[in-house]
């Protein structure tokens, strides 16, 4: 810049020299010249950077910075939990979850299930008890597997000799079984006293148990045949304690 200024500074000098009055006259040549030398001059300083190619050149490099990564869906759970053929308790259970597994999500059905990835193949894990990590709200959305046919299953029906027990020391070892009458079900669930104890899987005729049950005391047992469509109870069997 220095030297720019100095060269300046000569060539004003050149200039008022050519004007300045002389003996002889001054040749125009030599005034043009002076003036396309500082014309030169000036456009060969160079010019301060533009405030909006430094704004533009900021903002590309935030922009490349701020770029999202992807990371793979995950999913686990806090307690054991049946993962299913599809979104409900009806349908068969593929496998069970256990707290120490993470498991691979593939897939999400509206309103609270994720369609997940186990060692023993795809299953259906409700929203409800999974905690899902990553990037799953790119997963896609799947659809529900169509009902089986025949619709619900045919309820079961005790055996001539359904049930047995024996009561001893406040305590009752039950054995139940029963007609497996339906050839569509998904499979069978124990319900004693309104509540389920128990899933068998399809085909399942037989199960037993002890449970806590006093001198006069009762207990009512169901067996419930389930599939995609819905489910049917057998007649309630009641035990009571001698």
């Amino acid at each position: 810049m220095k030297k720019i200024l100095g060269l300046y500074f000569a060539i004003i000098v050149l200039i008022s020299a050519c004007n300045m009055p002389s003996t002889g006259s001054v040749t125009p040549q030599i005034s043009t010249a002076a003036a396309l030398t500082v014309q030169a001059a000036l456009t060969a300083i160079t010019p301060l950077a533009s405030p909006t190619a430094n704004h533009s050149v900021a903002a590309t490099a935030t922009k490349a910075v701020s770029t999202p990564t992807y990371s793979q869906p995950m999913a686990s759970v806090g307690d054991v939990v049946n993962c299913r053929k599809g979104p409900g308790t009806n349908y068969e259970r593929v496998t069970q979850i256990l707290p120490a597994e993470s498991v691979k999500i593939i897939g999400f059905f509206s309103p609270n299930y994720w369609v997940v990835s186990t060692k023993d193949g795809e299953c259906w894990l409700s929203g409800e008890f999974a905690t899902p990590v990553g990037s799953f709200a790119a997963v896609p959305t799947v659809t529900a597997p169509p009902t089986p046919a025949g619709g619900i299953p045919k309820a079961a029906s005790f055996a001539k000799t359904g049930w047995t027990f024996f009561c001893y020391n406040g305590k009752a070892d039950i054995t139940l079984s029963w007609n497996d009458n339906a050839d569509n079900e998904s499979g069978y669930r124990i319900i004693r006293n309104g509540d389920k104890v128990a899933e068998l899987p399809a085909n399942s005729t037989y199960f037993a148990e002890t449970i806590d049950l006093l001198s006069g005391k009762s207990v009512g047992y169901q067996i419930q045949a389930y599939n995609e469509s819905g489910d049917a109870s057998s007649p309630t069997a009641n035990i009571t304690c001698p």
